[in-house]
């Protein structure tokens, strides 16, 4: 299996007056194309520090990172913003959706940015939404919209460019037991189907156990 994402002696900390505090000491993490991983640990474990160092939405960081085998922990603002468009894709614990667009609207907008044709951007956003059994509630706006129905234009949207790996921070964290279990089936059934990998950031023991492989997380340490 190659790797889609490898990851050398990460660190990463941060000063507080006086004191430093080491977040991230010296990740190493491999994950392969296609594969479902989840990261465990409690909060302030630094689970989102290295989800943000991976996705390239923060600076600060030592050691290597290496998505599709291209070093990207060096590479210009401009390409980092290249990667993040062409080979990666994003669902948090909050659906973050444009709330003055309707479901359809918030799945082909990112399509559009990446230089998709309208009509297959469109395409593309209810072929997605129709997965996750949104078919009839396209044009209903998120306010209009369930929380596990928020949570599943979110995942359509992180897909909607077909990105080598998708990051997702507590993606059902925001949801009631049974809403979860049904949505983080939904995501690991869709991220399955359409070949991406995925890293999962979870509390949630139940929820990992469906991963392929499980990492913890604990005091800036992977085990």
């Amino acid at each position: 299996m190659s790797k889609i994402v490898e990851i050398s002696d990460l660190r990463r900390e941060f000063v507080q007056g006086d004191v430093t505090i080491e977040v991230l000491r010296g990740i190493n993490l491999s994950v392969g194309d296609g594969e479902l991983v989840a990261l465990l640990g409690p909060s302030g474990s630094g689970k989102s520090t290295l989800l943000q160092a991976i996705g390239l939405l923060e600076g600060g960081f030592e050691g290597s990172i290496r998505l599709d085998n291209e070093e990207v922990s060096a590479s210009s603002v401009d390409r980092q913003t290249e990667i993040r468009r062409e080979k990666l894709g994003f669902v948090y614990q909050f659906h973050h959706l444009l709330p003055d667009f309707d479901a359809l609207e918030n799945v082909v907008l990112p399509q559009l940015i990446a230089d998709a044709a309208p009509d297959q951007a469109e395409d593309r956003a209810k072929h997605l939404l129709g997965k996750l059994g949104l078919a009839e509630r396209l044009h209903h706006r998120p306010a209009k919209l369930s929380g596990g129905e928020q949570q599943r234009v979110a995942v359509a949207r992180a897909l909607a460019n077909r990105p080598k790996l998708v990051l997702a921070d507590e993606p059902t964290g925001n949801l009631d037991e049974h809403t979860a279990d049904i949505v983080l089936g939904e995501f690991m059934e869709l991220v399955r189907g359409e070949g991406s990998a995925a890293i999962v950031a979870t509390h949630n023991e139940r929820l990992a156990a469906k991963m392929d492989r499980v990492f913890r997380l604990h005091e800036g340490v992977l085990t």
